[in-house]
């Protein structure tokens, strides 16, 4: 049992008899009455977002999980295809497992998590940022880029990312996965 100290990005935890991954938190010590967390809560079976305010020093049951590197392969409808980068096994996650799915392109290496106990996958960690190739966006124009305006591009996996004027159709860039924005642009 851990309580709400014990709370951080990442965690996984049984709530309502679920399994839910906390996807973001905030310790709340109000000038007056109790100190308490806020937390966004995602289903691990659903995908559903759940808000939820435990109040400190609350007994949460958290639950202990492996992490293991897979590459991911291909899409299937709603199936994604992972391979074991160690023993070569492959599995088959559902699109829910995945933060953006839009955003993983074949080959990326992600990392999944298990349940310890049962060794079932839980969900799918994907790297900080990807470097994606821009496959189409309107043409950038000389000298429009001393604004912060956008316009929208689409990227190999099909994602739409708001990029600077300056980004031309062919280019790399680099995209942050967690917001699914823009970065910076790739030399090569």
């Amino acid at each position: 049992m851990a309580s709400t100290s014990d709370i951080r990005k990442g965690l996984c935890i049984r709530y309502n008899n679920d399994i839910y991954k906390i996807i973001e938190f905030l310790h709340v010590k109000p000038g007056k009455g109790p100190a308490f967390v806020r937390t966004k809560l995602r289903s691990i079976s659903n995908g559903k977002v759940l808000d939820n305010t435990f109040s400190a020093g609350h007994k949460i049951e958290d639950v202990r999980v492996e992490t293991r590197s897979y590459q991911f392969l291909y899409p299937e409808g709603n199936t994604y295809h992972f391979m074991n980068v160690d023993d070569y096994n492959q599995i088959e996650l559902p699109e829910t497992a995945l933060d953006r799915p839009d955003l993983i392109k074949e080959g990326d290496v992600v990392k999944i998590m298990f349940n310890a106990e049962d060794q079932a996958p839980l969900s799918v960690e994907m790297p900080a940022s990807v470097i994606l190739e821009v496959t189409y966006t309107e043409p950038g124009v000389k000298g429009n880029t001393a604004t912060n305006a956008t316009k929208p591009a689409t990227v190999e996996t099909g994602a739409t990312i708001n990029v600077p004027l300056f980004i031309n159709e062919g280019d790399k860039i680099k995209v942050d996965t967690e917001k699914g924005a823009y970065m910076e642009r790739i030399k090569e």
